[in-house]
């Protein structure tokens, strides 16, 4: 069955490159969706793409993520993914995540949320350059994107972000991660549709 998997994963990421839409893939007792997303403008349309990074390489950043169900601290890596932590800042700090959900949960594979709309499909009307190569280690942070097909330089959205629940090395140098869990894996494990981000505080030292 490992093997059987692995080889599905691998299909899985040859069809994402001829696909806009969502790939799936059953493996085990799990249905796997590779994080996508569409580029549609909402209400939420008053930040705009960071041209330039505004994070020091040099400084320790990280978010703590209030939802319905307990607390996820992150540690970002401004060194890595400079702009797409100089995005993230400025939407936490902005207050765009508040009151948002957690759309999609795959258990055993990832939660995804940041979607003004709730539906997989919104964004702040803008996306991101593409920064990848921070790998997909259990509880990576990351950027979900519209697939190749569509988007042959794999920018990714402006506003939605997955954790990933376990270790996903065969979504390594497809997606854009620019931080990880540091604590609250178990918060992570017990998201559910629909539950809210209610809050997410950032510091820098």
């Amino acid at each position: 069955m490992k093997n059987f998997c692995a080889a599905q994963r691998v299909l899985m990421v040859a069809a994402l490159l001829l696909m806009t839409g969502w790939s799936v893939v059953a493996c085990a007792k799990h249905t796997q969706e590779k994080p996508m997303t569409s580029t549609s403008t909402t209400a939420h349309t008053h930040f705009s793409e960071p041209k330039s990074a505004t994070v020091d390489a040099a400084k320790k950043y990280s978010a703590t993520i209030e939802t319905a169900k307990g607390t996820i601290t992150v540690s970002l890596d401004a060194r890595a993914a400079p702009l797409g932590v100089t995005n993230f800042l400025q939407l936490a700090r902005g207050g765009f995540y508040d009151g948002l959900t957690f759309h999609r949960v795959e258990p055993g594979f990832v939660i995804q949320g940041g979607d003004p709309d709730g539906s997989g499909r919104g964004g702040p009307g803008y996306t991101l350059p593409a920064e990848i190569g921070l790998k997909h280690i259990q509880g990576a942070l990351a950027w979900a994107r519209l697939g190749d097909a569509g988007n042959p330089e794999r920018r990714s959205s402006g506003s939605q972000f997955y954790v990933t629940l376990e270790a996903t090395p065969f979504l390594d140098g497809e997606y854009s991660v620019f931080g990880h869990v540091t604590a609250g894996m178990d918060v992570a494990e017990k998201i559910r549709p629909g539950d809210k981000i209610t809050h997410i505080t950032v510091t820098e030292q």
